[in-house]
């Protein structure tokens, strides 16, 4: 009889302690395994955002990474506005347009080291009292703390702007100004020509040295606060590996080196532009297309538009890529 009962007292406790090791694997299973990716190589940025627009570009960010602003251009180009997005609990929320934007042709936006200068560029009137749209002039709004609303629209005035075109401006921690224009006396494309901060006003522009540019077009310039180096896009140069590659040059004894191209693990076959490095990453536009031909074709409607539709199909879309290795400093 105590037999049974041992057997029978085992048997019960085999039963309790299998039911709870089910329910402990039951619950671990079901609980959301947190898994660390270190991604290498550029990948999209933001991309349940930028995935819904076909041309965007121009990205700029501020130093705690939870405010920056783009530019959002219709297909055809009609339309640019600046556009501003905030990140609130780890998610980057939906875009909303600056308050200085949304009623001329505005693009180019650049936040200034210590973010509390906006620069852009824009064809709205100078005067207050006119209606009628300039050429493209740089403007800046500023404010008087981070969080702080900006200002009214400033614009940068001569020497810098002309009855000429100026665009992309990129200031360093010295507010030394560096931008694209095009000189006709000087028989080129767009040059990038830097305007130096002296004595509360800006002097008259100098045309960087031919380690950055050629008798062809570059653009798009960002500039290291300290002007240690320069980012800035170069337009179907003989290494070039696209229609508009990125290139970098580094001021050596206050000489600009010769450019070197970012190589294809940044450009590729399509266009790179507008590069804005933060925090060690560098962030840039790209018309880069990784859509797949496949050889059987394709039968499945959804799949088809799938392809179509994905972040890489060569519209102009906002790129991330972990930028120290490069530097080579």
């Amino acid at each position: 009889m105590k037999l049974q009962n041992y057997l029978l007292l085992a048997l019960l406790l085999f039963v309790l302690f299998s039911c709870k090791e089910n329910k402990t694997t039951k619950e671990a299973s079901s609980a959301p395994e947190e898994v660390t990716v270190l991604k290498k190589g550029v990948q999209p940025f933001a991309e349940h955002i930028f995935s819904q627009f076909t041309n965007v570009r121009d990205f700029t960010m501020n130093v705690e990474e939870n405010e920056a602003y783009f530019s959002l251009q219709s297909p055809a180009r009609e339309l640019s506005v600046i556009m501003k997005i905030e990140k609130k609990d780890s998610k980057w929320q939906e875009p909303q347009i600056s308050s200085f934007s949304g009623k001329y042709s505005d693009l180019e936006p650049f936040l200034s080291p210590d973010n509390l200068k906006l620069y852009f560029v824009s064809n709205r009137p100078v005067s207050k009292d006119s209606t009628n749209t300039k050429d493209m002039d740089i403007w800046y709004v500023e404010r008087e703390t981070k969080t702080g609303p900006w200002s009214e629209p400033k614009n940068v005035g001569a020497p810098i702007n002309t009855e000429a075109d100026e665009f992309y401006p990129a200031v360093a921690s010295n507010n030394n100004l560096y931008y694209t224009t095009i000189k006709k006396e000087l028989e080129s494309a767009d040059d990038i020509f830097m305007s130096k901060w002296e004595n509360g006003t800006y002097n008259e522009p100098t045309i960087l040295g031919k380690g950055v540019n050629t008798k062809g077009a570059e653009y798009n310039a960002f500039i290291a606060p300290d002007e240690s180096y320069i980012i800035f896009g170069g337009w179907r140069r003989p290494d070039a590996l696209g229609s508009g590659d990125m290139y970098i040059s580094k001021n050596v004894n206050g000489e600009w080196t010769k450019a070197e191209n970012l190589g294809e693990t940044i450009n590729s076959k399509g266009m790179e532009f507008c590069p804005f490095v933060n925090n060690g990453t560098l962030y840039f536009t790209s018309r880069r297309s990784n859509v797949v031909l496949k050889e059987e074709g394709f039968t499945n409607a959804e799949e088809l538009i799938s392809e179509i539709n994905k972040y890489d199909n060569g519209a102009s879309r906002i790129y991330q890529v972990e930028f120290n290795t490069f530097l080579n400093y």
